[in-house]
C-alpha cells in the first residue's frame, strides 16, 4: 500500500526513482510517468496527449520531453507543448521528503475546461486537424458546454476564414446541427466533430473573407434595399451586394423581409449551381435559428460571393434544348402578381391527378397545374410539399442501372425543394413561388432516371419491427445495388409494421455519421428527416425515408476514417491506453 501524506503519495525512495528514471508508477488508478532530469523529479501523465503514446518512452534533454512516436514536445516543468498539435500534457506536483519521493495525485490546474477547449477548437479549425477537433468536441461537451458554443466557433471561422463564402462546410454544419434532435446522445458528439472538420477542411488554404462596410445611409425602403440587391448579384457584383445586404441587416428589417430580399436575388436566375444556391441560403437561416439572429451580419454576407458567381440553368442547354423550359419559367414567373392576386381569399385543396401531372413527362402541363393551382389560392408552401414529395420519389424510384453519379441529379433537386419548402414558411415574397417551377422542371428532367422506375415497396407489415431494423443495418454493409433496393423495401416494411420512426433516425443517423460519406449523402438525410416530419403521415411521407435510406446504401460501406479519428479522441478522452495489447 502506497503511504500518503499531506495529499501526496510516496512513491519510492530517492535512490530507486533516479535509477529507474524514467518510470511509471500508479496513484489512484492513473498511470503517472516519473522523470529525473537535472537533479530534480517532475511528474505528468503517462499518456501523450496527442495519440497516447507512452511518454516513458521518449527522452529528454535540456528541459524537452519529446514523444518518441509523433515527435511532439514538452515543457517538462509544466507540460507546456511546443508544437500545439499535440495539446498540454497534465503535470503532477513532485516532493522529495527525507530520502523518499512524494506526487501529488491531484494534477496542476492551469486552465478553465471550457476555455481551454474552445481555443483548442479554434486552433483545429486552423490547423485542419480533426484530430484536435475531436478532443475538443468531446472536451466541450464533457465540461456541459451547450451545442451552440462550438456551432457559434465554427460559423464564426467558417464565414471569416473562405473568401468564397458560405459553402459545402458550412452547410454541412447547418445539416448536423438539425440532426442533433434526432440523434442518440454519443452521437451528437460526433456529428459536431463531422460539421466542425468539414468547415475546417473547407476553409483550408483560402484566403480570408474580406468584409465590405456597410452602407452608411439605412433610412431606405425594403423595397429599394431588395432591389438594389437584385441588380448587383444579376450583374455579378459581389461587393455591392455585401454592402447592401448588410444595410438591410443594421436597418433592422425583419426575418421575413430578409429572406426574400435573399430568396427573391436567388430565383432571378434558373436553379443556381444545381440548386445548392437556395439550399445554402436556407442553411444560413437555419443556422441563425440555431445560434440566433444577432449573428446575422457575420453569417448572410458570406451568401453573396456565392449567389454573385453562381451557374445559372438557363445558360444550360438542357434548360433550352429541345424544350425551352427556361422561357416556361421565366413566363410563369411574369404572371405571379396576378396570380397570387386571383388566389387571395380562396382555399386550394390538392386535386385528384394533380401529383401524377408534376410527375409527368409533359412540361407545359406541368406549369399550367402550378400556375392554375396559385390561381385558385393555393400557398408557396402547399405547393412546396408536394413537389419535395415528388423529388422525394424520383430518389425512391432511381434506377440502378444508371451511372452512379446520377444519384447526384436526383439528389440535387430534392435538397433544393426541401429548401424552396423551408424558405416559403420564412417568407411571404411573391419571389418564393419561383422556386417552385425551377424545382418542377428540375423534376420532369429527372424522369429518365426513373425509366424503368423502381418499383416502390408495398409491405404487409406483418414482420416484428426489430427484426426488420437489424436486418436493414446490414445492408449499409455491403457494396451491392440488390442491397439498396433491399434497403428501400425494409424501410416500407419496417413503417407498416408501426416501427419507431425515432428509433429508425437513430439507427440512420449513426450509419451516416460513422462513415466517410460526402456532402450529398449528409444533406439528403437531413432532408429527408425534416420533410418526413413535416409531411402528414401517409404513404408520401414514408416516401422521403425510402428514398433517403437507398441514398444511404447506395453510398455505403466506406473506409470510416472519420470514426476512427473520433474513437481514438474519445478513448483518450477515457484515460485508455489505447497502444497496449
Amino acid at each position: 500500500m502506497s503511504e500518503v501524506a499531506e495529499g501526496f503519495v510516496r512513491v519510492g525512495s530517492v535512490e530507486d526513482a533516479k535509477a529507474e528514471s524514467p518510470t511509471v508508477v500508479t496513484i489512484d488508478g492513473r498511470a503517472i510517468g516519473l522523470f529525473h532530469h537535472e537533479d530534480a523529479f517532475y511528474a505528468t501523465d503517462l499518456r501523450c496527449p496527442h495519440m497516447g503514446f507512452p511518454l516513458t518512452d521518449g527522452t529528454v534533454e535540456d528541459g524537452i520531453l519529446t514523444c518518441p512516436w509523433h515527435h511532439a514536445r514538452f515543457e517538462l516543468s509544466c507540460g507546456d507543448t511546443l508544437d500545439p498539435f499535440a495539446d498540454d500534457v497534465p503535470t503532477y506536483p513532485v516532493e522529495v521528503r527525507n530520502g523518499s519521493v512524494y506526487v501529488s495525485p491531484e494534477p496542476v490546474q492551469t486552465h478553465d475546461d471550457e476555455t481551454h477547449w474552445r481555443e483548442r477548437l479554434e486552433h483545429g479549425l486552423r490547423e485542419d486537424i480533426s484530430l484536435i477537433i475531436a478532443k475538443s468536441v468531446i472536451g466541450l461537451d464533457d465540461a456541459a458546454v451547450e451545442a451552440t458554443v462550438p456551432l457559434e466557433i465554427g460559423v464564426r471561422f467558417g464565414t471569416m476564414y473562405r473568401e468564397a463564402g458560405w459553402g459545402s462546410g458550412l452547410t454541412t454544419l447547418g445539416v448536423m446541427a438539425n440532426l442533433l434532435e434526432h440523434l442518440r446522445p454519443d452521437d451528437r458528439r460526433r456529428a459536431l466533430f463531422v460539421g466542425l472538420s468539414e468547415v475546417a477542411d473547407d476553409s483550408a488554404g483560402q484566403a480570408p473573407f474580406f468584409s465590405q462596410e456597410s452602407l452608411s445611409n439605412t433610412d431606405v425602403s425594403s423595397d429599394r434595399l431588395k432591389r438594389w440587391f437584385r441588380r448587383s448579384i444579376d450583374v455579378r457584383d459581389d461587393d455591392g451586394g455585401e454592402r447592401i445586404i448588410r444595410a438591410a441587416i443594421r436597418a433592422g428589417l425583419d426575418e421575413d423581409t430578409i429572406t426574400g430580399i435573399l430568396v427573391a436575388a436567388g430565383t432571378d436566375h434558373l436553379y443556381l449551381d444545381a440548386g445548392h444556391r437556395i439550399d445554402f441560403i436556407n442553411k444560413a437561416l437555419e443556422m441563425l435559428d440555431h445560434i440566433g439572429w444577432d449573428h446575422a451580419e457575420q453569417v448572410l454576407p458570406s451568401l453573396v460571393p456565392g449567389l454573385a458567381g453562381a451557374d445559372r440553368a438557363e445558360e444550360r442547354s438542357a434548360w433550352r434544348q429541345p424544350i425551352d423550359l427556361a422561357s416556361m419559367c421565366f413566363d410563369a414567373a411574369e404572371q405571379l402578381d396576378s396570380l397570387v392576386e386571383a388566389g387571395e381569399g380562396r382555399q386550394w385543396t390538392e386535386p385528384d391527378g394533380f401529383y401524377d401531372v408534376i410527375l409527368g413527362d409533359d412540361p407545359g402541363a406541368i406549369i399550367d397545374a402550378l400556375t392554375d393551382a396559385i390561381a385558385d389560392g393555393a400557398t408557396a408552401s402547399q405547393l412546396a410539399g408536394i413537389l419535395t414529395d415528388a423529388g422525394a420519389q424520383r430518389v425512391a424510384q432511381f434506377g440502378t442501372a444508371n451511372e452512379f453519379n446520377d444519384w447526384n441529379t436526383v439528389h440535387h433537386t430534392y435538397t433544393y425543394l426541401n429548401a424552396v419548402d423551408s424558405l416559403t414558411q420564412r417568407t411571404s415574397a411573391v419571389e418564393a413561388y419561383r422556386g417552385l417551377f425551377d424545382g418542377a422542371m428540375a423534376i420532369y428532367l429527372d424522369r429518365f432516371l426513373n425509366t424503368p422506375p423502381q418499383r416502390l415497396p408495398e409491405p404487409e407489415g406483418d414482420r416484428h419491427p426489430d427484426d426488420i431494423l437489424e436486418e436493414l443495418l446490414e445492408t449499409f454493409e455491403v457494396e451491392s445495388d440488390e442491397e439498396v433496393n433491399r434497403s428501400g423495401r425494409l424501410v416500407a416494411e419496417y413503417l407498416a409494421a408501426d416501427g419507431s420512426v425515432a428509433a429508425l433516425m437513430n439507427e440512420l443517423g449513426t450509419v451516416l455519421l460513422r462513415e466517410d460519406v460526402g456532402f450529398h449523402t449528409r444533406q439528403n438525410l437531413e432532408a429527408a428527416f425534416t420533410q418526413y416530419l413535416r409531411t402528414t403521415p401517409d404513404e408520401r411521407a414514408d416516401i422521403h425515408l425510402i428514398a433517403t435510406t437507398r441514398y444511404l446504401a447506395a453510398h455505403t460501406p466506406t473506409r470510416r476514417s472519420g470514426e476512427q479519428t473520433f474513437t481514438i479522441a474519445e478513448r483518450l478522452s477515457r484515460g485508455e491506453r489505447i497502444h497496449e495489447t
